[in-house]
This record gives structure tokens, C-alpha cells and sequence, in this order.
């Protein structure tokens, strides 16, 4: 095996290229009638297209940053909404700090697919 491919699936591509591609900000490379095709920093995401889905209940693609606080503030100027979960422990903008210091917040794509950024403490 020679790299990953990550993979989702939407019901609406026109929606999930506009959030990917300009709120995300990844590198669109092409729609290849199956699927959106992204190049995450040399990660392929393969956004697949489907009449109907039902989004999985946990995380399904996250991004780790130096400094989460900065990302969080970048993303909510785009226009994304983090979501806050009950007995989470999340801060008003929607971070969870973990007793070992890791941080993560979680917001959706337009699919209802969970994605997160984290930062770690080690």
C-alpha cells in the first residue's frame, strides 16, 4: 500500500464543493461523475455522491492544529457552527479539553457528517 484515501458520501455535491472547497478551504481537484475529488496536503478525500445516506453518529474526518483556538476563530469567520454535545465539558465556543490536555471541537458539514479539529497536548 502506497497512501490513504479518506472517503464520505453526500446527497448533495453542489453543497458539499461549496463547504469543502471554500469553507474548508481544500484543494478541489476534479468531479469524476462518482465522487468530488480533494487533495488534503497529499491525503485524497473522495466526497462520494448518493441519492440518500444516513450520516454516521461519531467522527468521521478530523484535522489536528498548532493552535485550536486560532482554527476555531478562521472557520467560524467562513461561516462554520460548532456543535455542543450535553455533559461535554465544552467551553462557550465549543472546545472539550480532555484531563491529558487534548482539545477537540466538532462541527457538521452540510450532510450531517461530524468532522472535528483537535489539538493535542503531546
Amino acid at each position: 500500500m502506497d497512501s490513504v484515501v479518506t472517503f464520505l458520501t453526500t446527497k448533495d455535491s453542489d453543497a458539499a464543493l461549496a463547504f469543502y472547497r471554500d469553507k474548508l478551504g481544500l484543494k478541489f481537484l476534479r468531479d469524476d461523475g462518482f465522487a468530488l475529488v480533494f487533495d488534503m496536503h497529499g491525503v485524497m478525500l473522495r466526497i462520494a455522491k448518493a441519492k440518500s445516506f444516513t450520516p454516521a453518529q461519531g467522527t468521521v474526518l478530523g484535522w489536528e492544529a498548532r493552535d485550536i483556538g486560532a482554527t476555531l476563530k478562521q472557520l467560524v469567520q467562513r461561516g462554520i457552527a460548532f456543535e455542543h454535545y450535553p455533559n461535554m465539558g465544552q467551553d462557550a465556543d465549543g472546545v472539550c479539553t480532555f484531563p491529558n490536555g487534548d482539545k477537540v471541537a466538532w462541527f457538521k458539514d452540510p450532510d450531517g457528517n461530524v468532522l472535528s479539529i483537535s489539538q493535542h497536548s503531546s
